[in-house]
């Protein structure tokens, strides 16, 4: 028998850390993007215009839940106060250095996007496309917002001041202030990119999608499956723009750990390792569970039902940050919805799903090929799982995340699950 004195310990006594994001705000999001859908369904809109008005159903409710329910701009975490407006000409040198270090910054992202051939091609021109078209607007927003915003700021010398402030020769510049600016540029310039790139295709794939033929459970399960993925990337897509701070969204620090970097960016294009041909391709010699278990409809049943909770899972994981999802930052601490189960709820059930969806263990060739698909999803696994830790390793510079931490240890159900096994 084991005994986990974390069972005996009533909620009420042991209550959850509070999380920066409501269940509102994503609940908001995920109403308008459906809906969106809905119709983008019914009559037929599954171009790339239709998939940024997706983005924009599910953005738009996020900021009107966020401002007018949460009131998440009048939260001492972003960094400002509406009661001290100080007079423009005491902010405006200030600011105008801030905006220098903003141009120099895109122009800096301008230039590696065109010299990269890569941002060029397939599904990424699409987002070259989208920055192409929101550059010239952002860059003449931004003027009258850094302005505004500054008069307001408790602290407005930011990373981006500091940047300008080197340029331009003046004093008082900070090097780990311009080096966390630089870092939250480019995890928001590198995952941008990316995320526009694949919401036209995911969008389109599941507006086109035969509802005539999801009586069969397999269909329907894929189907499900890909609605999930639709809502997850708009979410993620979503969350990398609106880094702002009036939505308390903004980045409070990008992770400075060149490990958490390395097993971030193994798992995107262009420096996927799991992909087709990849080192760690696990597919060669293996097959998707609809062909292992064809002829066995209950079991086909079964396993589909498994595969959509997993991704629901996934994509719940990322509709609770709200507005401010992305990888290698820290904006905010949240401790709601899947959290309240796992710290890494997404990882834990991407990598099941991957386990369950392709049953690597099976083969088509020989026991070499089983061995050899096995091990290597071990190996991606184990990247997600490194992925994890060094993503705590951040986080826990933030007193916020080791008391969530210690808490998901007491209480979370999957850490309770597994010293359940452990012990038995």
């Amino acid at each position: 028998m084991y005994h986990d004195p974390a069972f005996g310990v009533h909620a009420a006594a042991d209550p959850r850390p509070r999380s920066a994001v409501s269940h509102g705000v994503g609940v908001a999001g995920l109403t308008g993007l459906l809906a969106w859908v809905a119709v983008a369904c019914a009559i037929g809109m599954d171009g790339p215009y239709a998939a940024l008005v997706g983005l924009l159903a599910c953005g738009l409710p996020m900021v009107g839940w966020s401002l007018l329910v949460d009131k998440v701009h009048r939260s001492p975490t972003t960094g400002i106060d509406w009661n001290a407006r100080r007079p423009i000409a005491e902010t405006r040198d200030i600011s105008l250095t801030k905006l220098v270090g903003l141009y120099v910054t895109w122009g800096g992202i301008a230039i590696i996007y065109g010299i990269g051939r890569f941002y060029w091609e397939g599904n990424f021109a699409f987002a070259m496309w989208c920055f192409s078209w929101m550059t010239p607007v952002v860059a003449i927003v931004a003027i009258p917002y850094v302005l505004w915003l500054d008069r307001h700021l408790v602290e407005p010398r930011d990373g981006a001041w500091h940047l300008g402030a080197w340029l331009t020769g003046q004093e008082g510049v900070e090097t780990a202030a311009i080096q966390g600016h630089m870092r939250s540029w480019a995890v928001k310039a590198f995952f941008l990119a990316f995320m526009l790139a694949v919401v036209p295709g995911n969008f389109g794939g599941f507006v086109r999608s035969d509802l005539s033929e999801l009586g069969d459970p397999v269909r329907l399960a894929q189907w499900l499956v890909a609605l999930m993925f639709v809502i997850d990337v708009a979410f993620a897509t979503v969350g990398y723009i609106l880094t702002l701070r009036p939505l308390d969204a903004h980045i409070r620090s990008a992770n400075p750990f060149a490990a958490a970097w390395t097993a971030a960016l193994m798992c995107y294009p262009p420096f996927i390792l799991m992909e087709a041909g990849g080192p760690l391709d696990y597919h060669p010699g293996t097959q998707e569970w609809t062909d292992w278990f064809a002829g066995h409809p209950l079991l086909l049943a079964i396993w589909g039902v498994v595969l959509v909770v997993l991704t629901a899972i996934y994509a719940w994981a990322t509709v609770a940050f709200g507005l401010r999802f992305s990888n290698l930052t820290h904006r905010g601490i949240l401790t709601h919805g899947p959290y309240a189960w796992s710290r890494h709820p997404a990882y834990l059930s991407k990598n099941l799903f991957w386990w369950l969806s392709t049953l690597p263990i099976l083969t088509t060739g020989s026991i070499v090929d089983a061995v050899r698909a096995t091990a290597l999803m071990g190996v991606v696994s184990g990247i997600y799982y490194w992925r994890a830790r060094t993503e705590e390793r951040h986080l826990g510079l933030d007193p916020a995340y080791r008391a969530y931490s210690e808490w998901i240890g007491r209480r979370g159900a999957v850490p309770r699950f597994f010293r359940w096994m452990v012990a038995r």
